[in-house]
């Protein structure tokens, strides 16, 4: 994310904004809100005249739109977040219009802003200039790899061929090759996590280094019991990916859920469901406040206040993730506490 523009006054005002990656669509779907001003440029039907014949038609041309935003939609499988509104700026205002922005598209927001939503913009920039980062899991004959983004991890391909020793060497080098092919198509990642339950990894990052030199480099082992999502989960809970990047959304999601657990299994300095959320808020007790994107928009900024007035923070957590499911299942709302409080 880049900042373009920012004139705020008393928190009110149009911040501009860039979105240079996926990642960036997605925190743009839980900063903007219903009855928010879209500003961006787009694409609309203009009438003009021809011939008598067909003496109207229409071409699509840009043209700088700004939509009191209704329906806000992200789709990441096409890359696109999607803002519906009637137009209250520009041509045809009135009528309703669908602003769609793909990544390195821009886009303003005109709004009264919340810390927590500023908050979020500062976390998207920052990530912008974090290394990307790929799970790959493998055993004999099977391999599911993800991508590491802000939301959770986003499955990248998977192979499925008999590739046992048993099998033949050239049936393991053929397995082996095909999923060296699907990475150097995501070449651009900066770190390559290869985790599994046996040695197939060692040997695949044996092979991965003779055929491709600059690939291997970037190939770092870990063991896992699991394949697949829970693989990817166990990558997470073992820290091998904040030896990489520290600050990365969903592995500090996954240690906060696992700390607020602990906690609650033991009676301990955790608060779960908005009442006792609340209560722990006015006595100064919330160090970390938890929240599912889903229920941002409706918390009550007064909330927020007390946690930031407490020098407490706020912590937006993804539905689409383990962790963020696992919040859900407790309302939604939650809080790791400096000190035990009696509900």
């Amino acid at each position: 994310m880049k900042i373009i523009k920012k004139r705020l006054k008393a928190g009110e005002g149009e911040i501009s904004l860039r979105a240079e990656s996926q990642d960036d669509l997605w925190h743009l779907r839980h900063i903007i809100e219903p009855k928010d001003l879209v500003r961006a440029w787009t694409e609309r039907k203009v009438e003009f005249a021809t011939d008598k014949l067909r003496p109207e038609k229409f071409k699509r041309e840009k043209v700088l739109l700004g939509v009191r935003a209704e329906e806000i939609e992200f789709h990441k499988f096409s890359a696109r977040l999607r803002v519906r509104g009637k137009i209250e700026e520009g041509m045809d205002m009135g009528s309703y219009h669908t602003i769609s922005v793909e990544p390195f598209g821009e886009i303003s927001i005109i709004k009264k802003w919340n810390s927590t939503q500023l908050d979020r913009i500062n976390e998207a920039v920052r990530a912008s200039a974090m290394p990307e980062v790929m799970i790959v899991t493998i055993e004999e004959g099977e391999c599911i790899a993800g991508a590491l983004r802000q939301w959770g991890i986003e499955q990248a391909f998977e192979i499925s061929m008999p590739s046992g020793k048993k099998d033949g060497e050239s049936k393991r080098t053929n397995f082996f090759h095909k999923i060296l092919e699907h990475l150097r198509v995501h070449s651009k990642v900066d770190t390559i996590i290869v985790a599994g339950p046996g040695f197939t990894k060692e040997d695949f990052l044996k092979y991965a280094k003779e055929k491709d030199a600059a690939l291997g480099k970037k190939i770092v082992l870990e063991t896992v019991r699991s394949m697949g999502v829970s693989g990817f989960q166990e990558v997470l809970r073992r820290g091998a990916v904040d030896k990489i990047m520290k600050d990365l959304r969903v592995a500090r999601e996954a240690k906060l859920i696992e700390a607020l657990m602990e906690e609650i299994a033991k009676g301990g300095k955790a608060a779960y469901g908005f009442e006792s959320v609340e209560k722990a808020a006015q006595t100064g007790a919330v160090e970390t406040l938890l929240v599912a994107d889903e229920k941002l928009h409706s918390i009550d900024d007064a909330l927020l206040k007390m946690v930031e007035k407490a020098r407490g923070r706020v912590v937006v957590f993804s539905t689409e993730f383990e962790p963020g499911e696992r919040l859900r299942k407790l309302g939604g709302v939650a809080a790791l506490l400096k000190f035990k409080v009696d509900f």
